[in-house]
């Protein structure tokens, strides 16, 4: 696939509706890109890619490497080609004042997919990191109620993600869905809060191809009935 363009595994009301025992091999949606986020099969965690390299972040607080790409799969997993067409510094005081510059900085995109990476040192990360399923066909409410919830202060790392159009809620998430790795590839998670120490590097790209592809020989997915619950996936995502 061309840079800059999202390509997408099954969509975020599957998850909701608790479709995650089956996937596609992660290698196969690195074949769409470098730079991403996901979940891993019944939800076991946090995914991340960076420069093309996988890493799952767990509710413990752990983090592992996926060494193998082509045995681990993924049932929702975002993706692309990441090349900055827009590079800045800018200190962020939180989410909503991201959301602000990312909007300054393309204010004709309301209707276009971004893709975030920032890199520099944050005073505070506050992520979630879910635990997974505990029986098959458990919706994400449900996952989500037992997430645990980290902060990490002064940490230098890099954080990824993707602006979503508000057309797209249920097939993805609208509004900034962002994941954090230190540098160190130690901690990380699913970004509720942040704030950055100073300056960070922003890098940024207004992305206008989206590719779907979705499960396909999956029963779960077959029989889900993929009603959008915006208010639902808002507080899951957070």
């Amino acid at each position: 696939m061309a840079e800059n363009e999202v390509y997408q595994y099954s969509i975020i009301s599957a998850l909701m509706d608790g479709v995650a025992s089956h996937g596609t091999p992660i290698s196969r949606v690195l074949e769409h890109g470098n730079h991403g986020l996901g979940t891993f099969r019944n939800m076991v965690g946090e995914m991340i890619v960076i420069d093309g390299t996988v890493y799952q972040m767990k509710s413990d607080g752990t983090v592992v490497l996926i060494g193998d790409p082509a045995e681990t799969i993924t049932p929702f997993a975002t993706i692309t080609r990441f090349r900055a067409t827009t590079n800045t510094q800018a200190a962020i005081t939180s989410k909503k004042d991201l959301s602000a510059l990312l909007t300054r900085l393309f204010p004709a995109a309301r209707n276009h997919f971004l893709a975030i990476r920032m890199d520099g040192v944050f005073k505070s990360i506050n992520v979630r990191t879910a635990g997974g399923q505990l029986a098959p066909r458990e919706r994400l409410p449900a996952v989500a109620d037992r997430q645990t919830v980290h902060t990490f202060r002064g940490v230098k790392g890099t954080i990824i993600g993707f602006r979503s159009p508000d057309y797209i809620m249920g097939i993805n998430v609208a509004g900034d869905h962002l994941h954090f790795i230190d540098e160190e590839r130690k901690e990380g998670g699913h970004i509720l809060a942040f704030e950055t120490e100073g300056d960070v590097e922003v890098q940024v790209s207004q992305l206008s191809k989206f590719h779907v592809e979705l499960p396909t020989e999956d029963e779960e997915f077959n029989e889900a009935a993929l009603v959008k619950d915006e208010e639902g996936i808002a507080a899951v995502e957070g």
